[in-house]
């Protein structure tokens, strides 16, 4: 079966605003491009307003202010709001949205039910679908017969099976086991790519997010803070945030040393000096308090030489506080002799508790923000579904 579309279109998020009845702005001015054919995860906590913002895209909801098209078509301003069924897209939900009255292969031929076609026709490309998806076997199985990750499979199948050129992914395997959830990922990333489509997916996982992205836009409070590539999120967040949310080893407090060019700063903490990312700092806050935020990756440890005469640049003396196998080597929690703590240190070997060890800091993972910067906190926003709303979008 050839899942490649037509035309994927292309999506533009242009300004858009949404606020609920309780007056909190749940998605505040948000811009973004998808390209054609593009893979887009939307990254971000509980109330950070990515539910909102999938759902005013597949047309469940209204926007507010903005714009919304696809492929140069405008789908959603103020005073226009195309309806699901007509912006040639498919969802795939959480919860699986699956009619529990009708077997596999009629849940997913209801996808096919508006095209021209007899219903051996549909009935046919149902069963390629979930033969591709591997429920072939399952086909005449009701919903409520097959365990949680099959249940996504035939959601799965139900939204490629049309070939729309939008589809939508709400967190579809948050109630999915790891082992399962890993599985499935993978099926989604190379099924959704070889039909074409251009695919929005939400997530609150960063690894996630990772994995399937070619574009992560990082939502935090209704705004988008950062829309990049993997790589460019990961090596350069934008603010605090996007370095939290995105995985750290721990924030240390110092102040800026020095400049050593455009980019990067010298960041004093205690009798030790990191070179770190200047992110948004400038020349004038040269002695100015800084947090020291230090990526996993960035971080390694190994058992304290006693050499006190060693330079002491991008060197920590700490204690090992824990430890934890993770069967390519060891992970650690140190504290520094500063009293501040650095998670997920990997190391080859154990290196046992209370042992005084080095840590030797990377600094292409080590970003220095102002005190002003790091202080951002999450906003809760509240975000309803009507279950009724999401019928539309079964397809």
């Amino acid at each position: 079966m050839d899942l490649a579309g037509a035309s994927a279109p292309s999506l533009r998020i242009d300004g858009v605003s949404k606020r609920y009845v309780s007056d909190k702005l749940a998605l505040d001015e948000v811009r973004f491009q998808a390209r054609s054919g593009e893979f887009v995860v939307l990254l971000g906590p509980s109330g950070s307003g990515k539910s909102t913002l999938i759902r005013l895209i597949a047309g469940i909801e209204t926007l507010d202010s903005g714009e919304i098209a696809f492929d140069g078509k405008t789908v959603a301003r103020a005073g226009k709001h195309l309806p699901p069924e007509e912006r040639d897209l498919a969802m795939v939900f959480q919860d699986y949205a699956l009619w529990p009255h009708m077997k596999a292969v009629e849940n997913v031929a209801f996808a096919l039910r508006r095209l021209k076609m007899g219903a051996s026709e549909r009935r046919r490309m149902a069963l390629e679908m979930l033969d591709r998806v591997g429920l072939a076997a399952n086909a005449e199985q009701y919903p409520n017969d097959l365990s949680g990750g099959e249940q996504q499979r035939v959601a799965l199948a139900r939204a490629l099976v049309a070939k729309p050129g939008l589809l939508l992914f709400d967190e579809p395997l948050s109630n999915l086991d790891a082992d399962l959830r890993e599985r499935l990922r993978v099926e989604i990333a190379s099924l959704t790519r070889e039909c074409g489509s251009t695919a929005v997916y939400i997530t609150h996982d960063q690894s996630e997010a990772f994995a399937l992205a070619d574009k992560i836009g990082v939502l935090h409070a209704g705004r988008l803070v950062q829309y990049s590539t993997p790589e460019a999120l990961y090596t350069a967040p934008e603010t605090p945030f996007v370095a939290r949310f995105t995985g750290l080893a721990g924030e240390l407090p110092g102040y800026i040393e020095s400049w050593i060019g455009d980019d990067t700063v010298v960041v004093r903490i205690g009798d030790t000096r990191v070179t770190a990312h200047a992110g948004s700092l400038d020349r004038s806050q040269l002695g100015g308090n800084v947090h020291l935020l230090i990526r996993t990756a960035a971080a390694s440890v190994a058992q304290a030489t006693g050499d006190i005469d060693r330079p002491a640049t991008n060197e920590l003396d700490g204690t090992v506080c824990d430890v934890a196998f993770r069967g390519r080597g060891y992970d650690h929690v140190v504290e520094v002799s500063n009293g501040h703590r650095l998670v997920g240190v990997f190391g080859a070997e154990r290196l046992d508790r209370g042992m005084q060890v080095q840590l030797v800091l990377d600094p292409t993972g080590c970003f220095a923000f102002g005190d002003a910067d790091a202080g951002v906190a999450t906003t809760p926003v509240v975000e309803s579904r009507s279950l009724a709303s999401l019928s539309s979008l079964a397809r």
